[in-house]
């Protein structure tokens, strides 16, 4: 019995390792795809594009040179360039870095390529998140359509806001500030992002169409990712199976749709992440790789699809954060870049090795406060 308990303790264990250590594997390594898949366009040799960090479990050579590894620690990955003094690309100027490089290697070096080489380089790891978050959605909707509830409300939660502002059981919306509503969760949607705002609604009732101004109020709710912020108003939606559809897309219109869901996900995280410096939203909610890990474990259960919807959301985080302007991450690759092309040469390697070093800092207290968050919210703090 013991054994079995031992076992069955491993199975709940792998249950969230095997999912997390999936999607972050698919994310990570489409965004170095990006950087190799530009880098050899621009004609600049790879020596390696890793998936994973630490020893080796399994490697291989192309005819190209490049060493394809896949390593122990599936917490990120790197493409190494030609000339880097490191997979970072932190020494990526010239100087030191490529005094004992012969012409031909200079040739096929990062830090010889023009600063728009390198800054499309850059760019393309970010981009090809985005590009992969839209695929994702995009065939998600394709094959499986999506499931699409009318906005109809069953019922009005008392002494909630939309009481007060007279909406009635049977209402179907129609439109919130002028924006048409087809489905629950479009309404849904901007009243979460509208706290405190007052919104106008038309809605349908009997034959008439009635307007109704209510300012949804600001609620702390409970996610696997921490404490989230969001506007409520108190409506019930539609429990009748009558009122649930699926929406089939054609290839066009999956691809706009998975465009727009794409919009949507970023333009939520970059509101959350500026309020978090207004004060506006909390840093409860700031998660790392351990709560990453139990998001993915909890959606694996809702079956695979549900799992590739969470890689698209994770591909769009990882995208923004690495435009950051944070030396370090693609975004402060990218400032030197433009200070670069505006002066006419390239900054020193001493200011961008103190650059380097901030912002290295800078992401590993990151990565232990959002530990340190993940802990408290799995130990119920």
């Amino acid at each position: 019995e013991k054994k079995m308990a031992i076992f069955d303790q491993f199975l709940a264990f792998a249950g969230y390792v095997v999912p997390f250590v999936f999607v972050l594997s698919i994310v990570v390594f489409f965004h170095e795809l990006g950087h190799f898949a530009v880098g050899r366009l621009c004609g600049v040799k790879v020596d390696a594009f890793s998936l994973g960090f630490g020893p080796e479990i399994f490697a291989f050579v192309d005819r190209r040179g490049t060493r394809w590894r896949l390593a122990l620690l599936p917490l990120g990955g790197y493409v190494k360039f030609h000339g880097d003094a490191n997979a970072a690309s932190a020494s990526a100027i010239g100087g030191e870095a490529g005094s004992g490089l012969s012409a031909e290697e200079r040739r096929v070096s990062f830090f010889t390529q023009v600063v728009w080489k390198r800054a499309a380089i850059v760019a393309a790891g970010p981009i090809a998140n985005f590009v992969l978050a839209i695929a994702i959605f995009a065939s998600i909707f394709y094959f499986s359509g999506r499931a699409v509830l009318l906005p109809r409300v069953e019922s009005v939660r008392a002494g909630e806001v939309a009481e007060a502002a007279g909406f009635q059981a049977g209402d179907m919306i129609v439109s919130v500030d002028g924006k048409p509503i087809s489905n629950w969760g479009d309404m849904q949607r901007i009243v979460q992002a509208s706290a405190d705002v007052p919104l106008a609604f038309i809605v349908q009732r009997g034959s008439k169409d009635v307007t109704l101004s209510v300012t949804p109020k600001l609620r702390v709710v409970d996610t696997p990712f921490g404490q989230n912020r969001i506007g409520l108003i108190g409506l019930n939606a539609s429990s009748d199976p009558k009122d649930w559809t699926i929406q089939r897309y054609g290839v066009v219109d999956s691809i706009s749709q998975a465009a727009g869901e794409t919009w949507y996900v970023s333009e939520r995280t970059v509101n959350y992440i500026s309020g978090l410096f207004v004060g506006r939203e909390s840093f409860k909610q700031v998660s790392g790789p351990i709560g990453t890990g139990y998001v993915a474990g909890e959606v694996a259960k809702q079956g695979f699809v549900a799992l590739l919807g969470l890689a698209a959301i994770l591909s769009i985080s990882i995208g923004l954060i690495n435009l950051f302007p944070i030396p370090l991450l693609d975004g402060g690759h990218l400032l030197y870049y433009i200070v670069e092309a505006i002066k006419g040469r390239p900054m020193t390697e001493r200011f961008q090795e103190y650059g380097f070093r901030i912002g290295l800092a800078f992401v590993v207290m990151l990565m232990v406060f959002a530990t340190y968050n993940d802990v408290l919210h799995l130990a119920g703090g």
